[in-house]
């Protein structure tokens, strides 16, 4: 698990910003997603991140960790990433990463 992310400032590089197409499965990403440069997730690749709470697409965004989700039936967690000082519930946060979550079990880790 990737707890050690919790509360910290990281950079995130967007691959999928508001509004694209999932290159596979052609859902729509209704929040940016990108991914930690320099780290490794347990599917081998960069630990991935949700960024939260921004309304137009992005390059790159700064942020605090503010919650993890753990999937429970897949081996890759996912960042929330926030502007410091922001937080949302877990419903809200569960709420707004469904378009893609909504195919795996997880977990919310604060």
């Amino acid at each position: 698990m990737n707890e050690q992310y919790l509360g910290k400032k990281v950079s995130v590089k967007m691959d999928r910003p508001l509004g694209t197409k999932h290159p596979k499965h052609g859902f729509i990403y209704e929040v940016n997603y990108g991914y930690i440069p320099g780290t490794v997730s347990g599917d081998g690749e960069e630990l991935d991140a949700y960024v939260l709470g921004e309304h137009e697409p992005l390059d790159n965004f700064e942020g605090e960790v503010v919650a993890i989700i753990h999937r429970t039936n897949d081996n890759d967690d996912k960042l929330v990433v926030m502007r410091e000082g922001r937080n949302y519930t877990d419903d809200q946060i569960r709420a707004l990463t469904e378009f893609q979550e909504r195919w795996f079990e997880s977990e919310i880790i604060r």
